[in-house]
């Protein structure tokens, strides 16, 4: 791969995923400034700067959070003890030529980018990034199942809802390891490959009549599907680890008063596997910046 000399590439705050973005693109020759790291030692071919106008206005790429930014614009950093809030100032500062790079966004970071003229790519938006990064998704979620049952998975019953990206990904997991799959889709062509591929597939408009005998229930939809109704058909043995982004598609609150225990799994491929998960970011981001690069060459 040709390496990305001359390339200024700035890193705003994140987590270990970061680590492994920052030692792809030095293994190609990129120009990385580092901002949010203080509290870790210094990294080999790095330059360590602030977050400010000046640090921003060279750069060709800027890398934030998976998680973005909120809605006042912090980006997480846990290697900082120092607050990071990317202003409409610091982004209007940045070169129009330059790509920015999150995990997900927010309507504070898509609008400021959408008004100042900036790129902004999602990659968890992308279906390569997403079906990577399921993976390790799957592989923490059949983890959080081992951690908070006192079954296996060979022999149970186990239920998906959603057969996405993530979805479909675990569904296979779980099969391999043995357990019986059902899985909860909403349109015949995703009804019809979940039978192809031999799970118990259902129409999770029958959710109700199909969880009285789950052991464990992995949510994927990106809404509220496990309500109080389908709680109170639920076995109080029945462990329920909801994957959906934020607030999960679970009402938590009844199903923690009725004794079932239900987990919000977010972010698990940063914590089971962080470096397989940075370097899945690191390789998509620098394969994009040099896609980039030979572009403005050939112009």
């Amino acid at each position: 791969m040709e390496p990305l000399i001359g390339k200024k590439v700035v890193l705003i705050g994140g987590d270990k995923r970061q680590l492994e973005v920052i030692r792809v693109l030095l293994e190609l020759r990129a120009d990385v400034r580092i901002i949010g790291f203080d509290n870790l030692l210094p990294l080999d071919g790095t330059v360590i700067t602030s977050l400010s106008v000046e640090s921003l206005s060279q750069a060709d790429a800027v890398i934030l959070p998976i998680s973005g930014t909120d809605e006042y614009g912090k980006a997480e950093s846990v290697f900082s003890s120092e607050e990071l809030f990317l202003t409409e100032d610091l982004l209007a500062s940045i070169p129009k030529h330059a790509k920015v790079f999150t995990g997900i966004a927010n309507r504070y970071l898509r609008d400021l980018c959408k008004i100042h003229g900036l790129e902004l790519i999602e990659l968890f938006e992308r279906d390569d990034v997403a079906i990577y990064n399921s993976i390790p998704t799957a592989e923490g979620a059949v983890m959080l199942a081992i951690q908070h049952t006192d079954i296996t998975i060979h022999g149970s019953t186990c239920m998906v809802l959603g057969l996405g990206r993530i979805g479909m990904t675990l569904a296979r997991t779980l099969k391999v390891l043995g357990a019986g799959v059902k899985a909860g889709v909403n349109k015949p062509e995703v009804y019809a490959r979940a039978w192809e591929m031999g799970f118990n597939a259902f129409y999770t408009t029958d959710l109700k009549c199909q969880v009285n005998d789950v052991h464990i229930i992995f949510n994927t939809i990106p809404s509220l599907v496990i309500t109080q109704d389908i709680i109170a058909c639920i076995s109080k043995e029945t462990l329920i680890i909801d994957l959906a982004s934020r607030p999960g598609g679970t009402d938590f609150r009844f199903a923690e008063e009725h004794g079932i225990k239900a987990l919000l799994a977010l972010g698990l491929p940063g914590i089971v596997a962080p470096k397989t998960a940075g370097h899945i970011l690191g390789k998509t981001i620098t394969k994009l910046l040099l896609q980039e690069k030979q572009r403005l060459e050939y112009e």
